[in-house]
Parts: structure tokens; sequence; C-alpha cells
């Protein structure tokens, strides 16, 4: 008799954003490619950026309340075109504090998914304070998942490489395009997403330049022999902790 085995347990993906619409724009085609291989991808959305992203609405005479809405149903909407769950914070924007019982919040989120990989604001943004703040928590509560001795329900987390997507002003904050991923296959679940987020319309034609420009690199930097589409789009990170390998490639 054939002895059963256990199913297997799905790749988790944890993704920490500042706001609402972080997530699209920076990691859309890491969480819809994750999703697409049947991977468990959460969404920790601290912020509906209410108050620093949402100029159209304020513009249009919208109360507070009424914007949070909005882009609650937005970041749901997109979130499902990726395929992953978003949970919301609703830690204020503009500006969102770092706090331990924020951090305390995320430790549990760390515990519930067991991520093997994060996804999270890099260190520097002179042009958004909210993001670094989202980072500091983000790789704090990290850290402190992996503690035995500290508080909370669940298991502890091993150590879950940390991936730090682009900012919007890459040449200001520090960012060097050191992993650049592939997401042509994924595109236009990413576009069709971004279309989700009408509060920040401005923002879809620049980062599909952005897709394209770094799509470029990539292939630059692939070489000729990868059977590469001829529009190869990409997404571009950086990473804080060192790679771990058997074998350099």
């Amino acid at each position: 008799m054939t002895q059963a085995h256990p199913p297997a347990v799905p790749r988790s993906t944890l993704v920490i954003t500042a706001h609402a619409g972080d997530f699209v724009w920076r990691a859309g085609g890491a969480i819809a490619l994750a999703a697409s291989r049947g991977e468990k991808v959460t969404i920790a959305c601290l912020t509906f950026g209410e108050r620093g992203e949402s100029a159209k609405a304020w513009r249009e005479g919208r109360k507070l309340a009424e914007i949070k809405e909005i882009r609650r149903d937005e970041a749901e909407r997109a979130a499902a075109a990726l395929g992953a769950e978003v949970r919301f914070f609703d830690a204020g924007d503009y500006p969102l504090l770092p706090t331990a019982e924020l951090t305390d919040e995320l430790v549990a989120v760390y515990r519930q998914t067991q991520p093997d990989v994060v996804l999270t604001h890099p260190a520097e943004d002179p042009y958004n304070g909210d993001h670094p703040a989202a980072h500091r928590m983000a790789v704090e509560a990290r850290i402190l998942a992996q503690a035995i001795g500290y508080p909370g329900d669940g298991d502890i987390i091993g150590a879950p490489p940390v991936f730090y997507f682009e900012p919007h002003q890459p040449e200001m904050s520090g960012f060097r395009p050191e992993v650049l991923l592939d997401i042509t296959e994924v595109w236009d679940t990413k576009r069709g997403a971004m279309e989700c987020l009408g509060a920040q319309r401005h923002l879809w034609d620049y980062y599909t330049d952005l897709a394209v420009r770094r799509g470029v690199q990539l292939k630059r930097n692939a070489g000729p022999n990868l059977g590469l589409a001829h529009k190869t789009l990409a997404e571009a990170y950086m990473r804080p902790y060192p790679q771990i390998a058997k074998e350099l490639a």
C-alpha cells in the first residue's frame, strides 16, 4: 500500500507597502508571477494613501472617509487582478509613523504567512517619508518574528530573502537595479491592475515606460541566447542581505 504524503505547502510571498497603490506600481509583476505559479501572496498595506496619494479625489471635494473607501476598493480590485490577498492596517499616511504597535502587528503577519520571500520599500526616499517608515517596520518585524523569545502567536520564521522594489525616483534614493525580473508573461495582468487605480491614473504610462526601460536592461545583461521576447518588460529590485549559493551563476 502506497503511503500518502501530505500536500506540499505552497510558497508564500509577503509584500509590505506604505500606500494602497505601491504594491501595484513597484511589484505587480512579481506578485502576478508568484500567483501564476500557485503561490500564496499576502499584501500588508499600511495605509490607504488617503492624504498624500489621492490628490484627484481631494480636488473633487471628497471627504476623508470617502477617499479611504475609494482607495480600499481600488486596492482590493488590483490585488484580486494580480491573484493576491490584501490586508489593510489603516495606520494613516502623511505622515506614516513607525510605532511598536504597528510593528507588532507586522510580526503577527510574518508568523501567520511564513514567507519564503519578502518585498518592501528601500530605506531611502527623500520625496516620501512614508516609504522609509514602512521599510523600517518591515525589516524590524522580520527580525523580531525570527526571535523565539518575542511574544506573540504562531511559529517563528526563518530568514526569508528580502527584495526592495524600485522607488519612484530611483536616482535620488540610492537605488541600484541589482535584480531584473522578467515580467513579460504577466505584463497584461499588471497593466490591468494598474488600471484599477483611477486615483493615480497619471502613473499608468510612467510605470509602463519604466517596465520597458528595465526590460531593455534585462536583455542587455542576459545575453542573446535566452529566448527572450522581442519586447521584454521587467521590474528592478535590490537585495539588502547576501544571496546564498553553492555555485556562482
